[in-house]
């Protein structure tokens, strides 16, 4: 439920309703939108009348929310969000590029390509310390050792590092270490870590689940959310369908119809889309044409004998293309590429 205030409403009138609200066991968050606020309910609102909320003066409407997801709605919060990570801009107007490889391999490795990438710009870098891999006998990833790297590569650049959690246990190092939290396509639906890391401070990457409706990926956004953390970008990373020539299917339908529902910003990985290298190019300039408000490239410096995901990664000379290409197609739908900070 969301009351919509009249425009010029005193904010002693705002705090005043907010605590007659809250009185009736709500939690109201407060959006200042165009000329006026916007008062989100969450809670039992079933048993709330409706009547007696719009018999205050200074109330102009109130509306349900059908949608089981409320914080993550449009109608909760009607302005887009902007979602800050390691001072990185997502959403309203910017166009943000993460880079780097799949997985951390070597202190030399990551620094390499975090160089790279930054030359081409890139505003942060990507790299697995921690590899959910469908096989046990796959690599895994450094854990720990790889985030130390990860680290270094970020004082080596300046670039902000964005890496996947796998386990509520690291939460804590997560933390202090990472600047943006990715929730992989396996974990969407992990609901102990999803609350967990609604708990932390940093913002959250949530991943598109293989198969997860658009109503079930805001769900998994709502359970983060709902534990305090609102700062939730998403990520559409292709879906699992009936066609086996690529790894997956890009659905670039999600950016418009998840912008429709959600104040959230939402960026494309045109890498795990696609499943490889050739197919980046073409699905990270249709996702931006769509309105994402970023990406998600895999690039290494040596694919064929990257440790995962080779196929799919660009090639630093293969990625500078790509952001030539991209520049223009940005600016055309009315965004600024974020540049990485010098």
């Amino acid at each position: 439920m969301v009351v919509i205030m009249k425009p010029g409403t005193p904010q002693e009138e705002i705090n005043r309703l907010t605590v007659q609200l809250e009185d009736l066991g709500l939690t109201v968050s407060p959006t200042n939108g165009v000329g006026c606020t916007i008062l989100g309910l969450v809670g039992d609102t079933t048993s709330v009348d409706m009547g007696k909320i719009t018999l205050n003066e200074n109330v102009d409407r109130v509306v349900r929310i059908q949608e089981p997801f409320k914080k993550a709605n449009r109608k909760f919060h009607p302005q887009d969000s902007v979602i800050l990570a390691g001072g990185v801009p997502f959403g309203e107007g910017t166009f943000t590029v993460i880079a780097g490889p799949c997985s951390v391999e070597s202190k030399e490795q990551i620094i390499e390509v975090a160089q790279d990438v930054k030359d081409c710009g890139a505003a942060m870098l990507r790299g697995g310390a921690f590899k959910p891999r469908s096989s046990p006998y796959s690599f895994q990833g450094m854990g720990l050792d790889g985030l130390k790297l990860l680290e270094e590569a970020r004082e080596a650049t300046g670039l902000p590092i964005v890496t996947e959690i796998m386990s509520p246990k690291y939460c804590d190092i997560f933390e202090e270490k990472v600047d943006l939290i990715q929730i992989g396509a396996r974990n969407m639906q992990n609901f102990d870590l999803l609350k967990e890391v609604g708990k932390m401070s940093k913002p959250v990457l949530l991943k598109r689940g293989l198969s997860s409706s658009y109503e079930e990926w805001m769900l998994s956004a709502e359970y983060i959310m709902s534990e305090g953390n609102e700062n939730v970008i998403l990520c559409e990373r292709g879906i699992r369908t009936f066609e086996t020539e690529t790894r997956n299917t890009m659905d670039v339908s999600a950016i418009p119809c998840v912008k429709r529902m959600s104040h959230l910003p939402i960026i494309a990985d045109p890498s795990h889309s696609g499943g490889y290298y050739w197919l980046v190019e073409p699905l990270a300039l249709a996702a931006a044409a769509a309105g994402a408000d970023g990406l998600i490239v895999e690039v290494h410096n040596d694919p064929a004998n990257a440790k995962c995901d080779g196929q799919q990664s660009l090639t630093p000379e293969n990625f500078r293309a790509l952001m030539e290409k991209l520049r223009p197609l940005v600016e055309m739908m009315g965004k600024t590429l974020v540049q990485a900070v010098v």
